[in-house]
């Protein structure tokens, strides 16, 4: 098998638990791969992500390492095998790779939620408004990337658009005023983000500025839920890309952060009132 030359954060994301898994058991690497039955370098590529392994070896590494958890071993299962080519895949190489590993983390997710201090959730953005955001880029982005990244954006709201993910946004009112690409837009992006709101599988809280401060004010980013908590990832936007963190204290901590913010946010209903409010003023 040949090895992968830029895995994907899902890929890094299994290898990154069975390192988890063989180091609460104190096995080497070199160990594990002589219990395996496999060349002792087989191990390290497959919790940096370079290799694949089926799910028969899977299931028998996780009795090496002594896992009596079958909700995250059935979980780490469905992560094996060769990956199926995803929608995103047509934007690879032309769109940064990050872009790509938050694509295929949502549509893997069970759950999401997210934390938007400055920009509208990605999720329902309209493409007046995406395109508006990628145009504000310095230095400009050539027109072709702009499109490309405009067309992905769009096509991440099929997460939501089968009510099959259940989905927290948070969203601060300074986001909600900004009034990107101009009043029409702005208005039109608002009155789009009223239609989401009103999904059964959609919770968006808005935090007003009455709010008196909040954990994580100014961050942007997504808690994504996997089949076992274990498989759980944080991506935080940064200003020189996306962050992704997983490991067990972090992702408790992003947890209880989001749950202090949710505190000081409006409710649906409240929420939904003040978009209207804001839009009305447009």
């Amino acid at each position: 098998m040949a090895p992968r030359q830029a895995p994907t954060i899902r890929q890094r994301r299994f290898g990154a638990e069975l390192r988890r898994l063989r180091d609460a058991v104190g096995m080497s690497a070199p160990v594990a791969a002589e219990r395996l039955g496999a060349d002792r370098t087989m191990i390290s590529n497959i919790e940096s992500g370079r290799f694949g392994i089926s799910e028969e070896r899977l299931r028998r590494l996780a009795s090496i390492y002594e896992c009596d958890d079958p909700e995250l071993i059935d979980a780490l299962a469905t992560m094996t095998g060769g990956r199926p080519r995803g929608w995103w895949d047509e934007y690879r190489g032309k769109i940064p790779p990050d872009f790509l590993d938050v694509a295929e983390l949502e549509h893997h997710a069970t759950s999401l939620r997210t934390l938007q201090t400055a920009h509208i959730p990605g999720l329902f953005q309209t493409e007046d408004h995406a395109r508006a955001l990628f145009d504000l880029f310095v230095p400009a982005l050539p027109r072709l990337e702009v499109e490309m990244r405009v067309a992905h954006r769009l096509a991440r709201h099929s997460v939501v658009a089968t009510d099959r993910v259940p989905y927290v946004g948070l969203v601060h009112e300074a986001a909600l005023r900004l009034r990107t690409g101009g009043r029409k837009v702005a208005k039109a992006q608002l009155e789009h983000l009223l239609e989401e709101s009103e999904r059964l599988n959609v919770r968006l809280l808005v935090i007003p500025f009455t709010a008196e401060g909040f954990p994580m004010a100014g961050d942007t980013l997504m808690y994504v839920s996997a089949a076992s908590h274990h498989l759980d990832t944080v991506e935080v936007d940064s200003p020189i890309g996306a962050v992704f963190m997983d490991s067990p204290t972090q992702l408790a901590n992003f947890r209880r952060r989001l749950d202090l913010v949710e505190q000081v946010a409006l409710n649906p209903s409240e929420s939904r009132d003040l978009i209207l409010e804001i839009a009305g003023e447009l």
